[in-house]
C-alpha cells in the first residue's frame, strides 16, 4: 500500500475515541442537550471519562457551574436528532422540544437522562484542572442505565465535515484472565 499525506486538520477523523454522545446538563429548570464526540475513558472502576467541551458551548457554562451531567448513548435511528443538537444553541433553544427528546429525572444528579438513548451514565466532574487550558472535564460515572431491549447497538462515530461511521459486526477474541 502506497500512503499519502494526510492535512493534520484531518486527523481528529481518524482517531475518534467512541462514539457520539448526548452530554445533558442542567441549571434551574432549564435542561440542555449537546453533541459530543471528544471523550476517553481514564480508568474502568469507578468508570472515569475525560470530555471536552467548547467555552463557546452553553454547555460549559452550566457544566463549570454544576459539575454534573448525564452521557446518553444514541444508536443510529437517532442521527438526525443527534445532528440537529450539534447544529443549534441551548441558549436559544429548547432542544428536548425540538427534536422531541424526552428528559426523564437521573437517580444522582441533576442533568436529566434521554429516554430514547440505549444508555446513559450519570456523571459529577471530579477534575477541572486542565479546564482552562484545554477545555477537559475529568468525569466520574456514579450511575449508569441500559435498556436490555438493545442487545447490538449501532452506534454513531463522527468522522468529520458531518460524516458519520456506524458502528457494526460485533467480533470475540479470548481475552486475558482477571
Amino acid at each position: 500500500m502506497a500512503k499519502k499525506p494526510l492535512p493534520l486538520s484531518k486527523v481528529y477523523g481518524l482517531l475518534e475515541p467512541g462514539p457520539v454522545l448526548l452530554l445533558t446538563t442542567a441549571k434551574g429548570d432549564r435542561k440542555n442537550v449537546m453533541t459530543m464526540s471528544w471523550q476517553t475513558m481514564l480508568e474502568f472502576e469507578p468508570p472515569t471519562l475525560a470530555c471536552v467541551i467548547s467555552d463557546q458551548n452553553h454547555t460549559f457554562d452550566i457544566l463549570t457551574d454544576t459539575l454534573e451531567c448525564v452521557l446518553n448513548i444514541p444508536t443510529v435511528d437517532l442521527a438526525d436528532q443527534v445532528v440537529g443538537c450539534g447544529n443549534s444553541s441551548g441558549r436559544t433553544t429548547d432542544k428536548f422540544k425540538i427534536f422531541a427528546l424526552t428528559a426523564t429525572p437521573a437517580a444522582r444528579v441533576g442533568a436529566p437522562l434521554i429516554e430514547e438513548c440505549y444508555a446513559s451514565i450519570e456523571c459529577k466532574v471530579v477534575d477541572t484542572g486542565m479546564v482552562d487550558v484545554y477545555n477537559l472535564f475529568v468525569l466520574e460515572g456514579c450511575k449508569a442505565w441500559i435498556d436490555p431491549a438493545v442487545s447490538d447497538p449501532r452506534t454513531l462515530h463522527h468522522r468529520g465535515k458531518g460524516a458519520f461511521m456506524v458502528a457494526g459486526e460485533t467480533i470475540k477474541r479470548p481475552s486475558r484472565k482477571k
